[in-house]
């Protein structure tokens, strides 16, 4: 499987080359690279083989993952939505509905995932989005916000009550009659990466479109997605630190100031060394959490939560060191650090923020504190 995972850090590698700080400029990624990562099913690697897929682990997705983020954080969170359709439909599908969905992710068509609305946001139980059946279909009002790659998705699965109380998720054609997609112009990081506003206006779709049919809890629905996406951030937040300290080590060693390389310095000295202290975590936190995934740890909840919080908060610090080492060279627009900055901030608002992970985390110590009879 090593071979397999050193391939697509080629082909990936390949793809991406010097283009990452003009797709960060453009807002823009080529269509014709996702569709070419999705038919090799690379943005969703977890797909189980007999779906379509590469069967691969939480560690191999996990470390593909950060090497993507490495590149262009843009194109991870194209990976990190498509990974999270992929999971909702493997999770809640039926047996049908997996066959057809995941083969189509795996073969050149792209997806994205719906949660947040105008009045939704961490407080997911808001959600106010309507799926009505209708005899042998459903129908769809809502709008969504900040939905990552929407605007370059074939479709959506979104997120809302059913008229039964319940809740479900269904899979929304972006082509659908009553589908808009409004691109989110110059978003602050992830440029790229599509972040679109979804409106559902009477959209009606056959109800084999309802993922297991609905009638799922909304909270089981929305932690069942948000566990992927957490990994996932989590390793990308690990990608970003690798590419800062490659370029901030890389300037340390060959600007020289006052007659003496940068890295000599012992003020930069300590940049660097915390720049590594803060990567090494990260890379450690996200590998246990990734450990609990593939052996099915009972500690896998609170594990990702911890991966995440530690990987984005570190990401978010780690970058502003490196941009502080490069100086001027770090704040031009579009430079790796530059970006790492940007990208690294908006990782500690997605996929739960950092004070919804804190508030987790206490839950959890709290929760063990009652079961100790403390």
């Amino acid at each position: 499987m090593s071979d397999a995972l050193d391939a697509a850090r080629d082909v990936v590698t390949g793809l991406v080359g010097d283009q990452a700080e003009e797709w960060d400029r453009t807002g823009e990624l080529p269509r014709e690279t996702l569709r070419k990562l999705s038919a090799g099913g690379w943005l969703c690697p977890l797909v189980p083989a007999e779906d379509g897929g590469l069967g691969w682990s939480s560690a191999q997705d996990g470390e593909f993952t950060a090497h993507v983020g490495s590149l262009c954080s843009s194109l991870r969170s194209i990976m990190t939505s498509q990974g999270m359709a992929a999971w909702t439909i493997t999770r809640l599908g039926d047996a049908r509905q997996r066959t057809a969905l995941l083969g189509r992710l795996t073969g050149g068509e792209l997806a994205a995932v719906a949660f947040s609305e105008p009045q939704a946001g961490s407080d997911l139980s808001a959600i106010d989005t309507r799926i009505v059946r209708d005899g042998d279909t459903v129908v769809v009002d809502g709008r969504k916000t900040w939905t990552t790659g929407a605007a370059y998705a074939d479709f959506v699965v979104v997120f809302g009550l059913l008229d039964d109380g319940g809740a479900g998720a269904v899979v929304v054609p972006t082509d659908a009659p009553g589908v808009t997609v409004e691109r989110i112009a110059a978003p602050l990081g992830c440029r790229a990466a599509g972040h679109a506003d979804v409106r559902l206006t009477g959209v009606r779709l056959p109800v084999e479109n309802l993922l297991g049919g609905g009638g799922q809890f909304l909270p089981l629905l929305v932690t069942t997605a948000l566990a992927y996406g957490r990994m996932s951030v989590a390793w990308g937040c690990v990608g970003i630190l690798r590419a800062c300290l490659a370029a901030a080590g890389s300037h340390a060693r060959t600007r020289e100031q006052f007659g003496q390389p940068l890295g000599s310095h012992q003020l930069v000295a300590g940049h660097l060394a915390d720049l590594l202290v803060a990567e090494q975590a990260a890379s450690r936190a996200c590998e246990y959490a990734s450990r609990c995934w593939d052996d099915s740890s009972p500690d896998q909840v609170v594990a990702t939560v911890l991966a995440k919080h530690t990987s984005a908060t570190n990401a978010a610090h780690g970058a502003a060191l490196a941009v502080q080492v490069l100086a001027s060279a770090g704040t031009r627009d579009g430079h790796v650090v530059a970006r790492a900055y940007r990208d690294a901030k908006c990782m500690e608002i997605i996929e739960g923020s950092n004070e919804m992970s804190r508030l987790l985390l206490a839950d959890h110590v709290l929760s063990g504190a009652r079961e100790g009879g403390r």
